[in-house]
């Protein structure tokens, strides 16, 4: 999921449900009733998307495909400042014990967000406007291809994305600006990160517009787009491609390597430049939605580790294996028998050969199930080296489906021991299409919760998703398993390495040598993966953090419901209400407890 909030999502009815009917109080509860609040939460998502055109696209909201706003600049940030502190004033004249339960809710989070946005603009992260993870000269990539949310299915269409290129142009020359700022000031990106952007952005420099991974939506014209059209639009995606695209990518890459790059730090977390203790504060509260300091976070993850590694013995043991955990890690990375796949397409059908076989087991486990269709897709080759496996949600209109990513560079190289079973849950179903698609499709969610993004409950529950693997009929190979306990490792394990590179001074090279000592992952794959939390500080934590606290939930539910507790229920009442920080979807949860006991 993606760029700083998630790029968003689906709408459509409330599903059918096979629960039995709510009560009427239960209803009432669930459902908002204050005009004024309802009102004024409208108002607020209206000017959100003026303000983030590019959500609003993904959103399905199409009024401003056209528009790509310069957020670099700070007018832009002194408007959103003004507009989110406006709101808060706004959200406070109303008296929160008046409103019924669903209402409650969403006042408790949009304080919480507001709040949130206000003091993350206090920071200076704005001198470091994108990295080789996110930003949006990757993104342009994306929607530009014809493969991403920008539509491109008539003539207007066409002549949107024009629009949004005109604006790319002016982004990257104050993007620009922005890293000359930082470094002025020191606040760089570190130089393992900057040799990885300067290719990306060298990749879209192209002499022969027809060659260019914008020209893609010529090449696909719809048959909307009549005759007398598609000439014009030809020459005019050329002269974009070959006048404003292809010069701001050169300008960009040039920057980079000539200018920025001899400034780029030595250091690898960002506690080393100005402010940066208070930047990787802010970020761990804002991707746990928790109070926790980063040293509590470091010693759970420590003890998961060790856990977790527990449970790897047993499995090594099992399959009779003599040698070392890290032998057994060699063994699973290097051993022909893992891949045995020649093409994407077998790569692909052995993820689809998966989802058919949790289908019959994930009724017992969800009342509630989404509308929105599902597709499993290769990764596209521009981005496939520095992306891993992830899910795209899908339009509002159902017109395009969610799908599920996955990154195929040798397909002779892809492990089934890299924990394939366990990436789907967590990517695809029952983890980020279920959670997602629900929470787009609840119609009675005010805008801005039903396409809102909180790291913890997202992730944490595509996580916990990964733990239903033997209750949904997976994890019977013990090398599958294996695969499984090696990915829960993975999320404990950057509890250890984004703590201990941002605050305890563990070095880059420090952080990729304790991967490989925990983990049968490949050198490759580690360096990928602490160069994406140098570039991310903190998001690498709110997948363990959510998942810890939606197992204790369960688990505590269990205890006290005895009888009365149903696993179906407890997902469903979990998913229904949309993603939301811990502590309120814990308040929530105690509600519905009570309701079960009476």
């Amino acid at each position: 999921m993606k760029k700083f909030l998630l790029m968003a999502l689906v709408a459509g009815a409330l599903l059918s449900c096979k629960k039995k009917p709510e009560s009427d109080t239960q209803q009432a509860a669930n459902v908002p009733n204050n005009q004024q609040l309802a009102t004024m939460f409208d108002q607020y998502w209206d000017q959100n998307a003026r303000f983030f055109p590019l959500e609003a696209t993904a959103q399905g909201d199409n009024r401003y495909n056209h528009l790509l706003l310069n957020d670099n600049t700070k007018s832009f940030r002194d408007s959103l400042q003004q507009y989110y502190q406006q709101h808060l004033d706004k959200l406070h004249q109303f008296e929160r014990q008046d409103l019924n339960a669903n209402d409650q809710i969403s006042y408790d989070i949009f304080e919480y967000e507001m709040e949130t946005r206000l003091e993350g603009l206090k920071l200076n992260t704005w001198m470091i406007p994108f990295q080789q993870f996110w930003g949006l000269p990757l993104t342009m990539g994306q929607l530009g291809s014809g493969t991403g949310n920008q539509p491109f299915k008539n003539t207007k269409d066409y002549e949107n994305w024009l629009g949004r290129v005109k604006g790319f142009t002016l982004w990257a020359d104050s993007a620009i600006a922005n890293f000359r700022k930082g470094m002025d000031t020191g606040v760089v990106l570190p130089k393992s990160l900057v040799v990885k952007i300067i290719p990306q952005m060298q990749s879209m420099v192209v002499s022969d517009p027809t060659k260019s991974l914008f020209y893609g939506p010529i090449q696909n014209f719809p048959n909307e787009v009549p005759a007398a059209d598609r000439q014009r639009l030809t020459e005019a995606y050329r002269q974009a491609i070959s006048t404003e695209l292809v010069p701001t990518y050169q300008k960009l890459a040039t920057f980079l390597q000539q200018e920025y790059l001899p400034k780029a730090r030595t250091s690898t977390g960002i506690k080393e430049i100005p402010g940066g203790s208070d930047i990787y504060n802010y970020y761990v509260k804002y991707w746990t939605t928790t109070d926790k300091s980063p040293n509590d976070i470091y010693k759970t993850g420590q003890q998961e580790v060790k856990r977790i590694h527990a449970e790897m013995v047993k499995v090594k043991d099992q399959v009779g294996f003599k040698g070392t955990m890290e032998q057994f890690f060699t063994y699973l990375r290097n051993n022909s028998k893992f891949t045995p796949y020649k093409t994407p397409e077998e790569v692909l059908n052995a993820f689809r050969a998966i989802q058919a076989r949790i289908e019959p087991n994930l009724s017992k486990m969800f009342g509630r199930t989404p509308k929105t269709p599902f597709e499993i897709r290769q990764t596209e080759a521009f981005r496939a080296a520095s992306a891993s496996a992830e899910y795209n949600q899908g339009s509002p209109d159902g017109s395009r489906p969610g799908i599920f990513y996955v990154p195929i560079l040798d397909a002779t190289k892809f492990a089934t021991t890299s924990g394939m079973e366990s990436l789907f849950l967590h990517e695809a179903i029952p983890g980020h299409h279920y959670q997602i698609s629900l929470q787009q499709e609840n119609e009675q969610l005010p805008k801005f919760r039903r396409f809102s993004w909180y790291g913890a409950y997202g992730e944490g529950w595509a996580l916990y998703t990964e733990s239903l693997g033997k209750e949904l009929g997976l994890y019977t190979d013990p090398y599958q398993y294996m695969g499984a306990l090696g990915d829960e490792m993975h999320r404990a394990v950057r509890l250890v390495v984004d703590v201990g590179m941002h605050t305890k001074g563990m070095t880059r090279e420090e952080a990729i040598q304790y991967m490989l000592s925990n983990m049968a992952i490949s050198e490759e794959g580690a360096i990928a993966e602490v160069e994406r939390y140098m570039a991310i500080p903190g998001q690498a934590l709110s997948y363990k953090i959510g998942q810890l606290k939606i197992r204790e939930l369960r688990d505590k539910y269990q205890k006290d419901l005895g009888d009365q507790f149903k696993l179906a229920a407890f997902h469903d009442e979990f998913l229904k209400d949309g993603t939301m920080p811990l502590s309120i979807v814990e308040k929530k949860m105690e509600g519905w407890a009570k309701q079960q006991k009476k």
